[in-house]
């Protein structure tokens, strides 16, 4: 078994830790670096990067796309899509949606991580639909959460949905950093028991569960 990794210092990494400021100018010196290591992907635009390039740093968002290709030629860069949000606060039309595919592909992007925050199928179908026909990795997502409506068996029918819609992977999104190491063993299990898909996890370390989440999902097979 192969296991795939994903760097995520140059987007979730600063988002989380300082609110997205860091520069095109602090990430250029370490893309060479980084782009040498090997990894499956590399996360560098999307989610709040769009907005805090334009509302705080000055920077246009595109140009950071542009340069972060040129300096990591190498690896395929990912983004975080907001579904039919795109990059912004609320829902934008179909051929916008499809348009700015287009064009994050054109300008470098390879990887599209594509959720929405009510785990609603129909918010990510045209995104992920645009990812797909203009070639790059569509990788539809779960957003983990837990309350009594979030049972086993909505996020295999969550699955089975984008499977329908048509990804090349699936994310389990642990965002809150709340997915424990067992459950994380069963959901993983669950799926690739039901399903042929590629699997993604990524979580955060809120709780202090991350490292044994991941080690207990690579046993089930992620």
């Amino acid at each position: 078994m192969t296991i795939a990794i994903t760097d995520v210092v140059l987007r979730d990494a600063h988002q989380s830790l300082f609110a997205t400021r860091l520069r095109l100018d602090d990430m250029l010196p370490i893309a060479a670096q980084l782009d040498d290591v090997g990894y499956g992907s590399l996360e560098c635009w999307g989610g709040a990067t769009f907005d805090a390039c334009i509302r705080f740093l000055g920077e246009d968002p595109w140009v950071r796309l542009r340069e972060l290709k040129k300096a990591m030629p190498k690896t395929p860069l990912q983004m975080l899509l907001r579904g039919q949000n795109l990059l912004g606060y609320r829902h934008y039309a179909d051929d916008v949606v499809e348009r700015f595919v287009e064009r994050a592909v054109k300008n470098g992007m390879d990887v599209f991580r594509v959720f929405d925050a009510m785990n609603d199928p129909r918010n990510m179908k045209a995104a992920l639909q645009a990812v797909r026909s203009h070639g790059a990795h569509a990788q539809g997502t779960l957003s983990y959460t837990t309350s009594p409506a979030h049972t086993q068996q909505t996020w295999l029918d969550l699955t089975e949905q984008l499977l329908e819609t048509g990804v090349d992977s699936i994310a389990i999104k642990d965002m809150s950093g709340i997915l424990t190491p067992m459950a994380a063993y069963e959901l993983v299990s669950e799926i690739k028991k039901r399903f042929e898909v590629r699997l993604h996890l990524h979580c955060h370390a809120t709780t202090g569960m991350a490292e044994m989440a991941l080690l207990k999902a690579i046993e089930a097979g992620v």
